[in-house]
């Protein structure tokens, strides 16, 4: 089975254990995923299946937007709810505008350093394992993108926030950083993935509904439609002569996309066959080929 499966990943699973319960589910070896996502955070989790798994070089930097919940009086040394509290607990008396002016210091580009319990790694050894072992972990920071910071409301000690980040962004460490700001401490209490590039939540199934669906023989459905996928390159339908020559991995004319960099080939509505690149002029070379 080849094609796209955006999943409503639950709370306390890996991505790696969805993946896992994936393959289980549909009797398929091939299932990778676009972009971790934290034991404690859901939402969003996209999969590729079969020959799809040859889009994720695609999906690299892909745009991401969360939903939440900062709370402030104390961090941890995961910076999030699952980890050990750090220092004292504190009483804060935070004002909602004083919260949204602290939330301002971190839109744009800005130089983030990963929490220590993550997949970045040190001398080839993933950063969390260091952690796990109480040795020190030492992580540089990195630019990254924060292109909205919304604080929608406070409850109390916990603020309700929206934000849209670019790839490589850890919430995790915006809300430990932001208690560090406002001098009380604070962690990342919950967390929901809205959207990855053009998935959202509207696309995603539970792993229960994917299970009933494989009993039903309904699978199908549940895959995200081939023409949505990477929607800022333009689509071409191929003949059948065509669709023969990307098949072998030959290059073709496209002359109504002279002037695209790349495309995506199709072969009827739903079998996306190949991401061609211009070579030059009007011809295509197959970049990858996906049957």
């Amino acid at each position: 089975m080849n094609g796209v499966l955006i999943v409503d990943k639950p709370s306390g699973l890996t991505s790696h254990d969805v993946v896992n319960r994936v393959r289980r589910i549909l009797k398929q070896k091939t299932v990778g995923h676009l972009g971790t996502l934290d034991p404690l955070a859901t939402g969003v989790l996209p999969l590729v299946l079969g020959n799809m798994t040859r889009l994720a070089q695609f999906y690299l930097a892909s745009e991401k937007s969360y939903e939440g919940v900062i709370r402030f009086g104390f961090a941890t040394d995961t910076y999030d709810a699952e980890g050990a509290p750090v220092g004292e607990p504190q009483q804060p008396s935070l004002t909602l505008e004083q919260v949204r002016n602290l939330a301002g210091n971190f839109l744009g580009k800005i130089e983030q350093t990963p929490p220590p319990y993550s997949a970045k790694k040190i001398q080839g050894v993933p950063a969390y394992k260091l952690a796990r072992k109480q040795k020190e972990v030492l992580l540089r920071p990195v630019q990254v993108e924060i292109k909205q910071f919304e604080i929608l409301r406070l409850d109390g000690t916990g603020a309700h926030f929206v934000a849209r980040v670019a790839s490589g962004t850890y919430m995790r460490s915006v809300a430990h950083e932001i208690g560090a700001w406002a001098g009380c401490g604070a962690h990342l209490e919950s967390l929901r993935r809205t959207a990855v590039a053009e998935f959202e939540l509207g696309d995603a199934h539970t792993l229960e509904e994917l299970a009933q669906a494989a009993q039903s023989g309904e699978v199908e459905n549940t895959l995200v439609h081939p023409r949505k996928l990477l929607p800022s390159l333009p689509s071409v339908t191929a003949t059948d002569e065509i669709a023969s020559k990307i098949r072998h991995g030959r290059p073709v004319n496209l002359p109504e996309l002279s002037r695209a960099r790349e495309v995506k080939v199709f072969y009827g509505q739903r079998d996306l066959i190949a991401i061609s690149t211009r070579v030059a002029g009007t011809l295509f070379h197959p970049r990858i080929v996906l049957v």
